[in-house]
């Protein structure tokens, strides 16, 4: 009996540190809340998260519904693979401080007409370059689809905490340096644990979950 209590005053206790780290300066929580452990998968098995359906909700519904504007980019790998992200910056989503990236789902040759019309391309470190896009396109892009979401949190948690929120993942997988994969394929869900820094999440349709790992998996070996 008293190893129970034991157990419930502890799950108690890091329920209200959770409360502190995602709800600062006493904001009241939403009443339908946006928060990164509230994944909700259908009959069908797609998978919603901060009021997103991934595959089917666009970018255009979800600035609406954060009430914020993306910032919308291309960026081209040196293998010439696109991919168009829209990142917000500071955003609070039921009381959490996160940067969050929405990559939309977008047939590779419509993105190569979009980097022939781009304004400016950009080369970065990893030779990947990023492209500001031409007014029509970005206008175009709050019609498309979001198929990948990064979630960037403002603070760094415990393992301790995640898995009380989100449960014990189905697999950890090492990654580069000291980061660790916990890996949650039925909610189409990878957290990177950062020992020295923040933590990532991403989150894809479970169906695609393997496209996730592959990288991760090519990474860790």
């Amino acid at each position: 009996m008293e190893r129970k209590l034991v157990i419930v005053i502890a799950t108690v206790s890091l329920l209200a540190v959770a409360v502190a780290v995602f709800l600062p300066g006493g904001r009241a929580p939403d009443d339908f809340p946006k928060l990164p452990w509230k994944i909700n998968l259908d009959q069908d098995g797609n998978s919603s998260v901060f009021g997103i359906t991934l595959g089917q909700t666009t970018l255009g519904e979800a600035q609406a519904a954060f009430g914020a504007d993306a910032k919308i980019n291309l960026f081209a790998s040196s293998d010439q693979d696109y991919a168009v992200e829209a990142y917000f910056e500071r955003l609070f989503l039921s009381g959490i401080k996160a940067d969050l990236i929405l990559t939309l789902d977008l047939p590779q040759q419509e993105a190569d007409r979009m980097y022939q019309r781009g304004l400016r391309v950009s080369k970065l470190g990893s030779g990947a370059r990023k492209v500001d896009l031409a007014p029509q396109d970005q206008r175009a892009m709050l019609h498309k689809p979001i198929g990948h979401i990064t979630y960037l949190p403002a603070a760094d948690l415990a393992p301790k905490l995640l898995s009380n929120l989100f449960g014990e993942p189905a697999r950890r997988l090492p990654g580069k340096t000291d980061i660790t994969h916990w890996l949650y394929p039925e909610k189409g869900l990878d957290i990177a644990l950062n020992p020295d820094g923040k933590e990532v999440f991403q989150y894809v349709p479970p169906a695609r979950f393997a496209q996730l790992l592959a990288p991760l998996e090519q990474a860790g070996r």
